[in-house]
């Protein structure tokens, strides 16, 4: 079957891969998908979910895989952290990183929903996140198609290959990453 390659370079499978794609594309829902197959294999991390009032957007919660959830942003968030129209709460990023992000050998993959830009408002994100991206462990991680600093610095590192997520391999993306999780980084 063709299609999306796994995450190799050189022969060998990376350790993080990345995935992108434009806003509504499905890379949450890419990222839940493959963890409910994971079944057996310890994870950490969180992904994130919309809050909607009266069908409309308002906002988003943090929902980290151990440990309790914790509102990520709101329009009605008053405060100077702010993406677009959303109040973002730093400190639930900084408590979710804290509990959900620190290298852990008993961890067989980790999950993160998104490395994006209300995410890397937290300066306590950004250095769990290079810890982890530094550390042996592996990490499979949505990422803003856009933005400088912490975001265009994760796409560059050495272990780690991006996969634009599109309407066209969207189908084909999980049944991929979840081969890729379950190799445990082995060629």
């Amino acid at each position: 079957m063709t299609g999306p390659k796994l995450p190799v370079t050189s022969g060998v499978v990376k350790r993080i891969l990345l995935v992108t794609g434009t806003p509504g594309v499905g890379k949450t829902t890419l990222v839940r998908r493959v963890a409910s197959q994971l079944e057996g294999l310890r994870l950490a991390g969180f992904t994130t979910e919309e809050i909607r009032e009266q069908g409309r957007r308002v906002g988003f919660r943090i929902v980290p895989f151990r440990g309790r959830q914790r509102m990520l942003a709101h329009v009605d968030f008053r405060g100077p952290a702010r993406v677009g129209r959303y109040g973002v709460d730093i400190a639930a990023v900084d408590a979710v990183s804290a509990e959900s992000l620190g290298p852990d050998p008993a961890v067989d993959l980790y999950v993160v929903d998104e490395i994006g830009k209300m995410e890397c408002l937290s300066q306590r994100f950004i250095a769990s996140m290079r810890a982890l991206l530094d550390s042996d462990r592996r990490v499979l991680a949505t990422i803003g198609q856009k933005g400088g600093g912490f975001i265009a610095e994760a796409k560059r590192h050495r272990d780690a290959e991006l996969q634009e997520m599109t309407e066209g391999n969207r189908d084909l993306l999980p049944e991929r990453i979840v081969a890729w999780a379950r190799a445990g980084g082995a060629a």
